[in-house]
């Protein structure tokens, strides 16, 4: 199965398990531009990518400027705080207190969603190298969050950001793919994992998966993501890239058509 998401000149198949393809129709992608995503069902999972973006660095200078500069990444940051907690942040707060009080927030929540399950719940606590020592609910957080990543580093390449440059999160190679995913994480896959858990099953990780990908498509959560990283980085006022003049565009593009985003023309 593949999906197709043209993005502002870019065009991405995102191809799930099934797909087959050939090496031409691999070199045919590259020349126009066209980025190949291999991830699992429904996105839950991302193995691999091509080229970021169709080779161009249009939207990868604007993200950088955003992030480097800190009265525009202060911007950016209470955008999200915004968008995820429904409500402007306080004001005259640094990112680092914003960070704090996210922090604060994001532990209630927890505690309030594992209550409304019934699932005994003493805080986000795993170590990825003793999978099997974390409690129940840990693991099925876990195993949902990484769902969440891999959709959201697909939308992250496919509109032609970089992974690593966050704006909440920094130093790691997927901090972005965390900014973004934060802010859809309770209302997606953190339900999920409190009631799977709240069932004790036998296989937790194989049940969580499942119920993300149905989660991702019941949503339409690919299409959400992309609109929603260009409304957090608008906050921070800057015109958007264009593309240059010597840019080189698709040698196909993408022709309107009456479907939604997904639909082949």
């Amino acid at each position: 199965m593949r999906t197709h998401i043209p993005v502002g000149g870019v065009s991405c198949l995102m191809l799930e398990p099934g797909t087959r393809t050939s090496h031409a129709a691999v070199v045919l992608a590259a020349r126009v531009g066209t980025l190949l995503v291999w991830v699992g069902e429904a996105g839950v999972r991302l193995y691999s990518s091509g080229q970021p973006g169709g080779a161009r660095a249009d939207r990868l200078l604007y993200q950088a400027k955003l992030a480097l500069d800190d009265t525009l990444r202060l911007k950016v940051v209470r955008k999200m705080y915004a968008i995820r907690f429904g409500e402007e942040p306080p004001a005259r707060r640094s990112v680092e207190q914003l960070r704090g009080i996210e922090g604060a927030r994001v532990r209630e929540t927890y505690k309030l969603i594992a209550k409304k399950y019934g699932v005994e719940w003493k805080g986000r606590n795993y170590d990825t190298s003793e999978w099997d020592k974390g409690d129940l609910p840990n693991r099925c957080l876990s195993s949902a969050t990484a769902c969440l990543y891999g959709v959201t580093e697909a939308a992250v390449l496919a509109a032609g950001y970089a992974p690593a440059v966050g704006f909440i999160h920094t130093g790691k190679p997927l901090s972005f793919v965390y900014d973004v995913a934060d802010v859809y994480k309770f209302e997606t896959v953190v339900p999920v994992a409190f009631k799977i858990a709240a069932k004790c099953p036998h296989n937790p990780e194989q049940l969580v998966r499942i119920a993300c990908r149905d989660v991702f498509r019941e949503s339409r959560l690919l299409d959400r993501i992309i609109p929603g990283i260009e409304e957090m980085l608008s906050a921070g006022e800057i015109a958007p890239p264009t593309a240059h003049e010597e840019a080189v565009l698709p040698a196909i593009p993408n022709s309107e058509g009456i479907g939604d985003v997904g639909h082949r023309a």
